[in-house]
């Protein structure tokens, strides 16, 4: 098996940085309407020792990346209090909302970065282009494909959270009984093939319209 160690390491450590980002944006959201349950431990961090999580951070990723799978990951989720929230639903919408955007926000960032790079100077006559735009494109490639994958209306996605907090409540609270099974949805999402329509569509035509 043909494996490139230098984009397995550049790839993983954008991982690490993007899912750090995710849930910073969680926590920090969270305080700002109200819930400090996020920033009193310490979760407001860019640290990712502080939301790194074995399975998720660490080794499912490392696996996807061997196997030429997806890049995807998870961190350990933010505790939010929606008791200290003025608009509970409101609030715990825009805090799920966050994490994603955060990542579609480092995507756009990247992109025009990539297109700025050609006009870059060369570093005391060594050709630095090449390195960077690899980072930069896998900043792109990484943060765009976890934006998509957690805004799909699954539980416990935030794309589920969003749409439990868009419908009435009565409905909502049935939607979110499907919790407990949402990684089965999933898993069964990526083993049928429905994970390369469901995500790789979107994706491809966003990156294409990106770069």
């Amino acid at each position: 098996m043909d494996i490139n160690l230098g984009q397995i390491l550049i790839s993983f450590l954008v991982l690490v940085f993007s899912l750090t980002v995710h849930e910073s944006a969680h926590a920090w959201t969270a305080d700002r309407l109200g819930d400090p349950t996020a920033r009193a431990l310490g979760r407001i961090s860019l640290n990712p020792l502080v939301h790194a999580d074995p399975i998720g951070t660490l080794l499912f990723p490392l696996v996807g990346l061997l196997t030429h799978a997806p890049i995807i990951g998870w961190a350990k989720p933010v505790p939010v209090s929606t008791w200290r929230f003025s608009h509970p639903r409101r609030d715990y919408l825009l805090v799920a909302a966050a994490g994603p955007m955060s990542n579609l926000l480092l995507a756009l960032v990247a992109a025009v970065a990539l297109r700025l790079l050609p006009a870059a100077p060369l570093a005391a006559g060594i050709r630095v282009i090449e390195p960077v735009a690899a980072v930069v494109f896998a900043v792109l490639t990484v943060n765009l494909l976890l934006a998509i994958f957690n805004m799909l209306p699954i539980p416990p996605l935030d794309g589920g959270t969003v749409l439990a907090g868009l419908l009435p409540e009565r409905v909502a609270a049935g939607f979110d009984r499907l919790r407990p099974y949402g990684f089965l949805l999933l898993y069964a999402l990526m083993f049928s093939g429905g994970f390369s329509l469901v995500v790789g569509i979107p994706y491809r035509y966003m990156l294409s319209w990106l770069i």
